[in-house]
Formats: structure tokens, sequence, C-alpha cells
């Protein structure tokens, strides 16, 4: 995720960055300034050839598009706030947990380091599992769990989340901890797998196709279509105007595209690995473990 100032307008006007939609679109936007260019030729060359000026079609079509597009942006934005909100509340979760722990348990209790590891680990289990990737590197050592073990399990944050609800379940076991007390943690440890649910939810959920593919085919009808409407009004000029529009109505696609699975490594989305990181640090400083 790029940190940015967003009052820095000239800056930003000017900046392209490895993820600008103006990239990926250039050799698009040159296939299409051509073929507009060999139209306008055509029909200034050989005057009536095509129909004449249908841009009033095409303005109330593009009003159309418009409301298409804002509903597609709003759609893949909503999932990618709704993401971050899970992950805010994974933060405040482990907060919790910890600061609860950090009350109920001496400075001196085993179980600190323990739940500490497996809620650390349990986040970026997480962030993995989203991404559908798996690097062993990545966890601390836990509860005598061998890297085999754990790259054998189908589901890892529910496996470490299994080891989190045992530690808890011991600590009542052993009477470390009272009835209420546990109840009070329960809640805390429910609400991990909570927004692992909805994580999983935005990730397993995408878009409908044939509203994406429908989408898709309008914008190519629409731009394919332009010149035939516009050379008569603007002639050569014809092929900037194309090319302009072809960049704003197709980046909105590709915006879109980007944030509606919010949690890969993309330059837009969510910033997981600064969020584990935080978290780690937040229950190391909390729980007090080297």
């Amino acid at each position: 995720m790029i940190n940015y100032n967003t009052k820095d307008w000239f800056g930003l006007i000017f900046k392209f960055h490895k993820s600008d939609t103006l990239r990926k679109l250039v050799p698009g936007i040159t296939i299409l300034s051509v073929y507009t260019g060999i139209i306008a030729f055509i029909e200034i060359r050989y005057t009536g050839f095509f129909f004449t000026s249908s841009s009033a079609i095409h303005s109330i079509l593009g009003f159309v598009l418009s409301m298409l597009l804002v509903f597609r942006t709003n759609t893949a934005y909503d999932r990618w706030y709704e993401g971050r909100k899970a992950w805010g509340s994974m933060v405040n979760s482990s907060r919790n947990l910890a600061l609860k722990i950090n009350a109920l348990l001496p400075a001196d209790a085993p179980e600190r380091y323990s739940i500490y590891i497996l809620v650390s680990n349990y986040v970026l289990a997480l962030k993995n599992h989203l991404r559908d990737v798996f690097d062993a590197r990545d966890f601390l050592p836990f509860e005598n769990t061998t890297e085999e073990e754990l790259s054998g399990k189908a589901h890892k944050p529910n496996y470490i989340a299994s080891l989190l609800v045992k530690k808890v379940y011991e600590l009542r076991n052993n009477n470390k901890i009272s009835a209420e007390q546990f109840l009070v943690l329960n809640e805390e440890l429910r609400a991990f797998t909570d927004s692992c649910g909805v994580c999983e939810r935005i990730k397993k959920t995408p878009i409908p196709y044939s509203y994406s593919l429908f989408l898709k085919k309008f914008i190519f009808i629409y731009i394919m279509t332009m010149p035939f409407g516009f050379v008569d009004d603007f002639g050569y000029g014809t092929v900037l105007l194309i090319a302009f529009v072809f960049y704003v109505l197709v980046s909105l696609e590709l915006i879109a595209e980007e944030i509606e699975d919010p949690f890969g490594a993309d330059t837009n989305d969510l910033p997981t690995e600064q969020i584990c990181s935080n978290i780690r640090r937040n229950i190391k400083d909390i729980l007090e473990v080297d």
C-alpha cells in the first residue's frame, strides 16, 4: 500500500508509480490511436464513407456506462474497506486479549510467552492464507510444531487458533483463571475467527462473472464505435479524444479489479505485512516478553 500526501496535488498528478494504469494501458492506447487514425483518414479523405455524426447516441450511452462504472467502483471499494475493518478488528482483538492476559497472569507465567507466539503466528498465517502462499520462515517456533506438520494443515489459521483456544482452556482447567475470566477471554478468541471469516468471504465471493463480462464488453463496444460518431466533429483530434476516454474508462475498471481482492501484494492492497508487524510488536510490549 502506498502512503502519500493527499494535499500534494501537483506531485500526485505528475507521479507515475509501477501500478499506475497509464503504464498498463500504453499498448492498448497505441493500438486504439492507430485504429482511430485510420478511420479518421478514411472519413476525411472519402467524405460520407461512414455514418455522419452520432455523438448524441454516445452521450446517452456514456451516461449509462458512467452509472455502471460508479456501481462497479463503489462495490470494489466496499470490499476493500470491509477487509480493512476486518483487519482492524483483528488488531483490537489481539490487543484486548493481551491486556486481559497481562492482568490475569503473573509476570513470570510461561503462558504469556505462548500466547504471544500463537497470536503473532495466527495473524501471519491468516495473511498467507488469504494470499494462498506458505513460508515457514514467517512463523516463530511454537508448541513443538514442526514445519512439516504446519505445512500439512489445509487451514493453517484454524490450526493455530485451535492451539490458542487449547492454551486458554488449560489456564481454566489448571485454575489459573476463574470461570468468569475464561468467558471474557473466550469472547476475544471468537473475534479472531470472526475476522477470518469476513476476510474469506470477501476473497471467495468475487464480483458476479456476468456483470464483469458485460461491463467489459460495453466498454469495448463503446470505445470502438466512438470514432464513427466524432470524426465529423473533431477530425484528427478524435485520436486524442478517444485515447483519453479509453484511458479514463478502462482505468476505472482496472482499479476496481485490483482493490476488489484487497489481501494480495499489489500496491493498492491492504498493508497486511505492516499490520502483522504492529500486532506482534504490540503484543510483545503488553505481555512484556522477550
